[in-house]
């Protein structure tokens, strides 16, 4: 995991509104301070108390996959559940059932 991805995990768990080079997080009061993940802008993740919900901020590159894993694997059985692309598709594994990703498709947290 990249320090970048520590660092942003860190602040998920911890409650910090953060920000470093293209992401950055942020809290919605409204919403059970559920953190709202970015990276160049765009949201790529919801992360509340009991799901992570996933986007691809309009860009499925390695990069959003990456910060998508790393939430994944932070907050959830990381073996379990996953992104991975195969033939330029993205799909995304949920306690070992292998869906086609879809932007707003949740994972609850373990």
């Amino acid at each position: 995991m990249r320090k970048i991805e520590q660092q942003m995990n860190n602040a998920i768990r911890n409650g910090i509104a953060w920000s470093n080079s293209n992401t950055c997080t942020t809290f919605d009061p409204t919403n059970n301070m559920a953190c709202e993940v970015y990276l160049h802008g765009n949201h790529i993740a919801t992360v509340s108390d009991e799901t992570i919900t996933l986007f691809d901020g309009g860009w499925q590159s390695n990069t959003t996959k990456s910060r998508l894993n790393a939430i994944i694997n932070e907050f959830t059985d990381g073996t379990k559940n996953g992104v991975f692309q195969k033939n330029w598709t993205w799909y995304v594994t949920d306690n070992g059932e292998t869906k086609e990703f879809t932007n707003g498709m949740t994972l609850a947290i373990a």
